[in-house]
């Protein structure tokens, strides 16, 4: 695509006729993508957007709206940010297999990876490890490059072969091998962290450790900075076990309560899903709701309130596994494509 045509607004004929091999290979891993869930007896599901709460999670941003019912008085709803909390009601009235390819908006996110609407592709499988869902994605991106016609994900001059074997990899591991740094050494046996023991070894190995940066803060900074790179490079990368205090959502790693059950798949250093074996303790869940929320006024001045009705759900909700693949993501390394608009039908101006 020309610079010129880049310029153009979107329905511009010129740029639109660069977009639209793109757009209608988008149409086809769509197709894909039901078949395949459809073959393994999987229900889609279409979750209301507008929610009590637009997720619980510190570093995620809602847009808020107003509802007003025929008494005349409003209530604030927020677009979600994901369909999990609804999902997960799902899961406790009985469903089994659901998946949802569904629209989802997140505030403060623009970018040649990010818009503020975008699809998100979530789904679960009730009684499955999560490890399960490490092989759903291989499956997935190699069927989202034949239906584009490629033959490897790419994106800017990186390459990714999604019919390679996986590389699965520990965030432990990760941080050791890429940067130098113990991460155990600042956790805790509770799965509480040790900001300070996090900032000297961040500043030992030349990254910057301010003042105020939390201890999440410091572990973004240096999987951004040192790991992520190199994730994703030549074959997928499953980047697994994440922390406690980095998984919210997540149920503890039996084999050690400082990890959780917790992976992320990369392809071309970009992170493209979130996995999780999904946390079904209410007491534990509202307990790290109100933390991030807690962190959330600390950064932000504002929080989010927690919907009640999951948080009941989770009591009846059975042992399951979960995850949330950016669709738009995929198709974008699929088909080559620069940009996350380059294959988003209508973008956001």
């Amino acid at each position: 695509m020309t610079d010129s045509h880049r310029r153009a607004p979107w329905w511009d004929r010129a740029r639109h006729a660069d977009r639209r091999p793109a757009l209608l290979a988008r149409g086809r891993i769509q197709s894909g993508l039901r078949q395949w869930f459809g073959a393994r007896d999987f229900l889609e599901v279409d979750p209301a957007a507008l929610q009590i709460s637009p997720g619980n999670e510190a570093h995620l941003h809602g847009f808020a709206t107003q509802a007003i019912g025929n008494d005349g008085v409003p209530q604030t709803m927020y677009l979600h940010t994901s369909p999990e909390f609804a999902m997960k009601k799902l899961l406790a009235a009985g469903e089994e297999r659901i998946f949802a390819l569904t629209h989802v908006w997140r505030n403060r996110e623009r970018g040649v990876r990010h818009s503020p609407e975008f699809t998100m592709l979530e789904w679960y499988r009730v009684g499955a490890h999560y490890t399960e869902l490490m092989q759903d994605c291989v499956d997935l991106m190699q069927l989202a490059c034949r239906a584009a016609g490629t033959t490897d994900l790419r994106h800017r001059d990186l390459t990714c072969d999604p019919f390679a074997p996986p590389e699965r990899l520990g965030v432990v591991e990760a941080l050791q091998r890429h940067a130098g740094v113990d991460l155990l050494a600042s956790i805790h046996p509770d799965a509480s962290t040790d900001v300070a023991a996090l900032a000297a070894q961040l500043t030992a190995v030349g990254l910057r450790a301010a003042e105020d940066d939390t201890w999440s803060d410091l572990l973004s900074r240096v999987l951004v900075a040192r790991v992520e790179p190199h994730l994703g490079l030549g074959r997928p990368t499953i980047l697994d076990r994440y922390p406690a205090a980095e998984a919210a959502l997540a149920r503890r790693a039996p084999d050690d309560p400082r990890l959780a059950e917790r992976f992320e798949l990369y392809a071309c250093g970009v992170e493209l899903a979130n996995g999780f074996g999904e946390l079904t303790n209410p007491d534990e869940q509202r307990r790290r709701f109100e933390a991030e929320m807690d962190e959330k006024q600390r950064v932000y001045g504002e929080r989010y309130p927690l919907d009640e009705d999951f948080l009941a759900a989770l009591a009846h909700m059975p042992d399951a596994s979960g995850i949330a693949l950016g669709f738009d993501r995929l198709v974008m390394l699929a088909t080559h494509a620069p940009r996350i608009d380059d294959v988003i039908w209508t973008p956001v101006a």
